[in-house]
């Protein structure tokens, strides 16, 4: 089989009609995990704490294991998470599209593939990992013992910072709307997928971004401690001048964007 037949057969797969089924299986689930972080964020910021778990994606697994039916809910996330892994690794090694919009697929690709060895650690062996505070942590350490590694974890912080910026901009222009069939969709929804997307990528640049400006402090002062995962910079911004609400207006932009998922699992393009 010659490489033209490969990649035929591997348009063929990524085009097939159980993978578009699945990939939407995967963005539903991917609303859920934004859910639970958002409601874990506002349980931080107006309830005194998130009963021990982290506003991250480790803390929202858990929280779909203590449910009922919870490992079949799980088991279900890993199928549709292995779906999203394989039609971004597919969109970013044979898509048609811009090397831009082939290098952010490859990311997305990166990030629900941790999400999987994640649930898989939690069904198999009854351990979500560590959290993103200990990772971003342990990584930016093991990052400076490298030949200019501080440079590189700098970086990484402003590349951290200019996704933020980026996803601010997707939202504040309504870019997002570009990756639904807004063509089919009635006008009602259509408005409430605008004010949903819209506070969702708002809420992760921000997020992004503040966790960029502390891995740049890691690089600059030479102290892996100052990185932060999501859980710590969320809590982060109840420490500023506003309190506990910016973080509780974050916390319900997560829980919209959570909703935002749904209308992206409905109406997406794949």
């Amino acid at each position: 089989m010659n490489s033209a037949q490969v990649e035929g057969a591997a348009r063929r797969a990524a085009n097939s009609q159980t993978l578009d089924r699945l990939a939407r299986l995967g963005m539903a689930c991917r609303g859920v995990l934004y859910g639970l972080i958002g409601f874990l964020a506002l349980q931080i910021a107006f309830g005194g704490g998130s009963g021990g778990k982290e506003a991250d994606k480790t803390g929202a697994l858990e929280t779909v294991a203590e449910q009922p039916f919870g490992t079949v809910l799980l088991w279900l996330m890993v199928v549709g998470f292995i779906a999203l892994t394989l039609w971004q690794l597919s969109e970013a090694i044979i898509g048609r599209g811009r090397t831009k919009d082939r290098v952010e697929a490859g990311s997305r690709a990166v990030v629900y593939g941790v999400i999987v060895a994640t649930l898989l650690g939690l069904l198999l062996r009854g351990d979500a990992g560590a959290s993103t505070d200990e990772s971003s942590k342990d990584i930016t350490g093991k990052l400076m013992d490298l030949p200019a590694g501080q440079f590189l974890v700098g970086l990484i912080g402003l590349g951290l910072i200019a996704l933020g910026a980026y996803w601010i901009h997707k939202g504040w222009k309504k870019k997002f709307l570009q990756d639904l069939r807004t063509g089919e969709m009635p006008p009602k929804a259509l408005q409430l997928a605008e004010k949903l997307g819209m506070a969702g990528y708002l809420a992760r640049g921000v997020i992004a971004a503040v966790a960029g400006v502390f891995i740049v402090q890691a690089a600059i002062t030479y102290d892996p401690d100052k990185a932060k995962g999501i859980d710590s910079t969320l809590r982060s911004l109840a420490e500023t001048s506003a309190g506990p609400w910016l973080l509780g207006i974050v916390a319900i932009c997560l829980l919209l964007f959570a909703v935002y998922c749904f209308f992206e699992a409905r109406w997406h393009r794949v």
